[in-house]
């Protein structure tokens, strides 16, 4: 019984390995829920996140920088910037919202790259290129985390929008 639930475990994260990002570093923190031995299944769901930009970023390719804002800790690979097989932009909300497809967090920045251009570059740019491509380093006017809300529900995400997202989502950008 041990060894069946070792090789289940095993097997279980050799699978998720696998089919993980191709990112430079891991953008998006999923979360590795419904892992049962007798299923053998894990279930890996991305956070829900909700973002305003200050500027129109929305065909823009986003990286992460560190806090200092010195440094990119992660960006896609140019096959990384498709979300369920089309160009990963955010998905438009009420009140000026965006869903993120991509996988940002708080110390993200864009790129004068929109996802078409990067999508078709020969090779990934290297961090120092990327660097020298960011358009500005404090795009964002709020940031979410609505884990409470399922990502495909839109019309779940706009109701708490319009509702001001009354307990429901996490001001990641207090």
């Amino acid at each position: 019984m041990k060894k069946n639930a070792i090789f289940i475990f095993l097997s279980v994260f050799t699978t998720i390995s696998f089919l993980s990002c191709k990112c430079h570093k891991n953008t998006t923190q999923g979360v590795v829920q419904n892992i049962t031995p007798a299923q053998g299944v894990a279930k890996v769901t991305a956070p829900v996140i909700i973002y305003k930009t200050n500027e129109d970023f929305y065909k823009r390719v986003p990286v992460v920088l560190n806090d200092e804002k010195t440094d990119i800790i992660s960006y896609p690979d140019i096959k990384d910037v498709y979300y369920n097989g089309e160009l990963a932009y955010p998905t438009r909300l009420e009140n000026g919202f965006l869903l993120d497809n991509r996988g940002i967090g708080k110390n993200v920045a864009f790129l004068t790259y929109t996802y078409e251009e990067y999508s078709k570059l020969a090779a990934t740019p290297s961090k120092d290129e990327l660097m020298s491509k960011i358009i500005n380093k404090n795009p964002l006017i709020a940031l979410y985390k609505c884990d409470k809300l399922q990502k495909k529900n839109i019309l779940m995400l706009n109701d708490a929008i319009k509702k001001g997202l009354p307990n429901v989502c996490e001001n990641l950008i207090k």
